[in-house]
């Protein structure tokens, strides 16, 4: 019997869609201080990269290539924080940051450095609609 794919149910609360990936959904985390993307890609079962094919890991590679050159294009962010922890959500899922010397956590990681800050309704929009057009 083949498994079929399903969102995290933590990762389904803490984000919102973007845009789908020929592998990945790609989600916008729910906290305005940092423009920050996932990449989940579609597989069920997935943890680890390594885990996955040379040809799957390739296409996952170019999306998170392709996420991040539209995320620093949309923000004009100064760098691009890429990262796949999995500690407390462990499906396969991988974060792309963009980071500025004036956000809360610069220059340390965004894990825990300060609370989250709520989107408005149309700043969240206007970001999404500005990666999705970059996007495709």
């Amino acid at each position: 019997m083949n498994a079929t794919f399903s969102l995290n149910p933590s990762l389904e609360a803490d984000s919102v869609p973007v845009t789908t990936l020929s592998l990945c959904d790609v989600r916008l985390m729910m906290d305005a201080s940092y423009p920050w993307l996932i990449l989940v890609p579609r597989l069920p079962d997935a943890i680890e990269i390594i885990d996955l094919d040379p040809e799957t890991r390739h296409q996952l590679i170019d999306e998170i290539a392709q996420v991040s050159h539209a995320l620093r294009e949309s923000t004009g962010a100064e760098k691009m924080n890429v990262a796949a922890l999995g500690n407390q959500v462990a499906q396969l899922h991988i974060h792309v940051i963009a980071r500025f010397r004036n956000d809360p956590a610069w220059p340390g990681p965004v894990w825990g450095a300060a609370d989250r800050k709520a989107y408005g309704p149309d700043e969240r929009d206007r970001l999404i609609d500005l990666l999705v057009g970059r996007l495709g």
